[in-house]
């Protein structure tokens, strides 16, 4: 798939899917685990319908009503994502710590290993497709989407294996410990994905307060502008950037001497520079660039880097 929306428009499909087969696998199996699995994706949906309208609005460009554009509506979907996945998670945990404690319950592993089976693929193909659109599309919603399949994906074979394991242990006559087997999986599950949604809403978080983006991204932007003035005489350059949702914006602050022969048109020929210089490591990207003789005028806040060079 080569555009953002039909990606995001195929994961929700596959999303209501699963879904619905979960609701009705767990009517006929009694597995809370396939019910786990089930709302999760029932409630990614719903989520997914959100995305794909957001996902139409980053691309517009910036209104009346919102001056900014619309980067920041991509981070809060991406909070709202893990906060619900969190919540799911959660619950789930409390139910099958609450069913071990009153003696578990009984499954009928038959069917279960057969939704198991039919999650485990569909959820394979659709990471995989997710996977294979990123080629052609840059977006955070895609790839917030494609780590949301891969957990789904190793969740779906680690409950194929475990129901696999109960017929093997009805087989065997281990009858006692049968009752206890879905919710020691459905604990198992949660604590080992509940990284996932905790990284998933933190990440969205910092985008949303204006948090510097990782050093990954921040440090090849710094490069680009010191080289964008490499031959420029300068005070101090200030360096500021926040990245909401696939958007960077970046603010820097140029302090000339006070007897500096940069003219207004060398300043608008070394801002095209500048800019050229950040689009190769980062786009989209808003590069906003400000000469001042005032050093007063320009002071960093607290943490930002402050690049001085000698006079």
């Amino acid at each position: 798939m080569k555009s953002e929306s039909s990606t995001l428009s195929f994961s929700a499909f596959m999303a209501l899917l699963i879904g619905c087969a979960g609701i009705v696998a767990t009517l006929a199996s009694n597995s809370q685990a396939i019910l786990l699995d089930g709302l999760f994706n029932l409630i990614y949906f719903s989520v997914a319908l959100v995305t794909i309208k957001v996902s139409k609005l980053a691309s517009r460009p910036d209104s009346e009503s919102y001056p900014f554009g619309y980067s920041y509506f991509e981070s809060l979907v991406n909070l709202c994502k893990g906060l619900l996945i969190l919540g799911v998670s959660i619950f789930a945990l409390v139910d099958a710590i609450a069913a071990l404690l009153t003696g578990g319950r009984e499954i009928a592993a038959g069917l279960a290993v057969l939704y198991a089976l039919f999650a485990t693929a569909a959820c394979s193909l659709t990471a995989w497709v997710m996977h294979r659109s990123q080629r052609h599309v840059s977006s955070p919603l895609v790839a917030a989407d494609k780590l949301n399949w891969l957990v789904n994906s190793v969740i779906s074979a680690a409950v194929l294996a475990a129901f696999c394991l109960v017929m093997l242990f009805e087989r065997l006559g281990w009858q006692a410990i049968l009752p206890y087997v879905d919710s020691v999986l459905v604990i198992a599950v949660v604590v080992l994905c509940l990284g996932v949604p905790v990284r998933m809403a933190s990440q969205a978080l910092r985008e949303l307060l204006n948090k510097t983006p990782d050093e990954t991204i921040a440090e090849p932007v710094r490069q680009a502008v010191a080289r964008g003035l490499a031959d420029i005489n300068t005070v101090e350059v200030r360096v500021r950037m926040v990245r909401p949702g696939r958007l960077l914006y970046v603010i820097v602050h140029v302090v000339l001497p006070e007897a500096s022969d940069v003219s207004v048109t060398s300043q608008d020929s070394l801002r095209v520079r500048i800019d050229d210089e950040v689009r190769r490591y980062y786009s989209p990207v808003v590069c906003d660039v400000v000469f001042t003789t005032n050093t007063r005028w320009a002071a960093p806040s607290c943490g930002l880097l402050v690049e001085k060079h000698p006079a």
